[in-house]
């Protein structure tokens, strides 16, 4: 294999250092992270499909399945600096193209939605961090630096610098990312994501909390109001003392 499919390989190790607090060792990566085991037999088994010898990278691939449970279609596109975390589940369909420096974490799946045999997986660009039991169908677009939420399907483009959650998924937030020119961007904090749903009920909430104050405050009126009137038998008892007195 050419030099620059070993620096790829090395910068795959280098990346979890960065992105994953618990690496503590090159020897300890290279033995228990199976997301660098499935970029491994990725990079050979491109190699190879790239080379025509589709049947043996399509078996290289297979066996990378066996061992590290992360799918990877040997034609798929995939840049420099992916992390995946964990990994378990994940599938990368065959014209997906992934940009630079994207982390994917367990459970994603970048899958298609057509039986052509043109370009029916996603792309992914710069900086893109797609978190656990997400799903990207189609050929759709996902903006650089953009977040898509845990258990989202996501089926149309997402602009870049956005944040995506539900079923099918919406965009929640835009230019939710704090920027800093030359500094290259990859923002883990996907914990701290909105729920558009909760925020619904919130607002429902609060509505109906509003309308229950004014409807207290109209009976109450109201009753002060009926309170100030005479009955009906004061008012009798008003004539009677006026025609007694007349008489």
């Amino acid at each position: 294999m050419p030099s620059t499919t070993w620096e790829r390989i090395k910068e795959d190790v280098r990346v979890v250092f960065d992105r994953d607090p618990a690496a503590r060792s090159t020897l300890e990566i290279l033995l228990t992270y199976p997301g660098v085991h499935a970029l491994f037999f990725y990079r050979v088994a491109h190699w190879l499909w790239r080379r025509d010898a589709k049947l043996l990278a399509r078996f290289l691939s297979n066996v990378g399945r066996f061992f590290t449970g992360i799918d990877i279609h040997p034609g798929a596109t995939i840049g420099r600096r992916l992390f995946i975390d964990h990994g378990m589940g994940t599938v990368i369909g065959e014209t997906t193209d992934i940009a630079d420096d994207v982390t994917l974490y367990q459970g994603v799946t970048l899958g298609g939605t057509s039986l052509n045999k043109g370009k029916r997986h996603p792309t992914i660009e710069d900086h893109v961090v797609i978190t656990t039991g997400a799903t990207v169908l189609g050929p759709v677009t996902i903006g650089s630096r953009s977040r898509i939420g845990a258990g989202s399907v996501v089926i149309h483009a997402v602009p870049p610098d956005a944040t995506v959650v539900g079923i099918p998924g919406r965009v929640v937030r835009r230019d939710g990312f704090a920027r800093t020119p030359g500094l290259e961007l990859v923002d883990l904090d996907h914990g701290d994501l909105p729920d558009p749903v909760a925020r619904a009920i919130s607002i429902l909430v609060s509505h109906v909390e509003k309308l229950e104050r004014t409807l207290e405050e109209h009976l109450a009126r109201t009753q002060g109001a009926a309170d100030q009137r005479p009955s009906p038998d004061d008012e009798d008892l008003e004539r009677v003392k006026a025609f007694l007195s007349e008489g």
